[in-house]
């Protein structure tokens, strides 16, 4: 069987790609530690032992039957009513533990990325936004929209209902999840049909997923690059490794370049330089009255 999800409208073609700024965001060699980027083996370090704990708990949790329940409880949409701003805000309150690279309030990395996406592609103000809202649904942690355990919300995503790959991070912990056993999800294709898209493929469940399904819900004006850059910026194995790229069709690879063009921004401009928040403020408001409607349902 393929699980179907329903493809968003296009209302929009974004432009060939291309950079249009002299001074370009150049990506640090560290991250905001001293350390090199998505560094899971230093086992010497605390945090690092909390990330692998994490994702023993996310390999051994995220399963077919988890991911199917999650997706229909959040999308009743019931939680609130409120605007794109004021979900930013309410990210002040969540720090990521499955990032190895910052322990800061999420919505300065949102800034961050926003910011320097801006500096490269002056006039995709689609990616700009793209690049504040993908981590939105990191609300998710949050009590007021269930106050779910962190390896339900963050961390790397992956495909279920097929066979894990090697690439995602800690593959080891896989041993004990309760897909590993069922024949039909084994095989490389597992339940999918090699080429059919990643919009029939169900991923792991997390911030992704969820926003994804929110902008869809509420009618986001976005291109469709930029709701495949917030379902998949999370999907290393694919855009990192080259995995599951079977299962891609040519939009998915189109849009990917996108992806990979936000993945610099996103990975790479995290650090202890704080973004004025009330001076950029303006601006992103002006983009969220563009592409979304003023309240959103959650």
């Amino acid at each position: 069987m393929s699980v179907l999800v329903e493809k968003p409208q296009q209302a929009m073609q974004v432009e060939e790609l291309k950079v249009e700024s002299k001074g370009a965001f150049e990506a640090p060699e560290i991250n905001a530690f001293g350390q090199t980027f998505r560094d899971y083996n230093n086992v010497e370090s605390e945090r690092q032992k909390s990330v692998e704990e994490f994702y023993r708990l996310n390999h051994i949790s995220q399963s077919v039957d988890f991911v199917k329940k999650m997706r229909e409880e959040y999308s009743k949409f019931n939680r609130t009513e409120m605007s794109i701003w004021e979900c930013c805000e309410l990210l002040n309150q969540v720090v990521d533990k499955s990032d190895p690279d910052l322990d800061e309030p999420q919505i300065q990395h949102l800034l961050q990325s926003a910011e320097a996406a801006r500096k490269d592609y002056p006039n995709e103000d689609w990616l700009h936004l793209t690049c504040l809202i993908h981590d939105l649904g990191k609300v998710l942690c949050l009590p007021s929209f269930g106050e779910l355990p962190q390896w339900a919300v963050v961390g790397d995503t992956f495909p279920v209902g097929c066979a894990f790959d090697e690439s995602i991070v800690h593959h080891k912990y896989f041993k004990d999840n309760s897909d590993i056993n069922n024949p039909a999800y084994k095989t490389k294709n597992g339940i999918y049909q090699e080429g059919c898209g990643l919009d029939k493929v169900l991923m792991s469940w997390g911030h992704d997923e969820y926003m994804y399904l929110v902008a869809k819900e509420n009618g986001t004006t976005l291109p469709s690059a930029a709701l495949f850059i917030i379902r998949f910026h999370s999907f290393y194995p694919m855009h990192k490794a080259g995995a599951y790229t079977h299962l891609m069709n040519e939009e998915d690879r189109k849009n990917l370049e996108w992806l990979k063009i936000f993945n610099k921004y996103d990975l790479y401009s995290k650090s202890k330089v704080r973004i004025d928040v009330d001076k950029v403020k303006p601006y992103y408001l002006s983009l969220i009255e563009k592409y979304f409607p003023a309240k959103l349902k959650w």
